[in-house]
């Protein structure tokens, strides 16, 4: 069969992408894997027995939206790095900005602190377990967000599964953010970090293997 032959025929079965189908399903992934996370922080964990007063600290809602906002542009690194030759833009800087912005804070808080205090304000009660519960409560994003990836076009794949882990972890740490006790900056700045990049690292290591084409 001659090359040309061949490329029409091939051209004959195609049909014009959806538009926004990235989008679509990658958000799909996230409200498949947000009630999973949920359910398992009520099973698991539980939420804080004073949420109803936690929701008038501003450090409460500090952490849901620091940990939202990375989730948020997870979301949007990996749906372009879903789609061949869309620019990165500035995704990567909507993922460090948030961690910054917590560093930078945790530098003041640690400053202002008198020496006593500072243990309590790195460690917390909860050190031991917070990173791996993020990771854990990210898990079902993080799974349903590669599936949806392994359906698209991702030719960065290191680069989109690390896009993925932020999305997820960014998630994960949201939804502990119900149960979690900590509200010290120095602690956000160091565990929830922590938490969320372990599921970047992860993604960065399996995305090679599970999203090439």
């Amino acid at each position: 069969m001659k090359t040309e032959a061949l490329a029409a025929m091939l051209a004959a079965g195609s049909a014009p992408v959806p538009p926004h189908a990235a989008m679509r399903r990658l958000g799909l992934a996230l409200l498949a894997g947000l009630p999973l996370a949920l359910a398992f922080l009520l099973l698991a964990y539980g939420v804080r027995p004073d949420v109803r007063v936690a929701l008038s600290w501003p450090m409460f809602w500090f952490k849901l939206l620091f940990a939202a906002a990375i989730g948020g542009a997870g979301f949007v690194a990996v749906q372009r790095l879903a789609r061949p030759g869309v620019p990165m833009g500035l995704a990567w800087l909507g993922v460090a900005a948030p961690v910054l912005v917590v560093w930078a804070m945790a530098l003041a808080a640690w400053n202002m602190a008198p020496p006593g205090a500072r243990p309590e304000m790195l460690w917390g009660q909860t050190w031991k377990t917070c990173a791996f519960s993020i990771a854990a409560l990210a898990l079902p994003t993080f799974v349903a967000t590669l599936v949806a990836l392994r359906g698209l076009a991702p030719t960065r794949p290191a680069l989109a599964g690390a896009a993925a882990g932020a999305m997820a972890g960014g998630a994960g740490a949201a939804v502990y953010a119900l149960h979690c006790p900590e509200l010290a900056a120095p602690f956000l700045a160091l565990w929830y970090v922590a938490g969320m990049a372990l599921p970047v690292v992860a993604g960065a290591l399996v995305g090679p293997r599970l999203l090439r084409w």
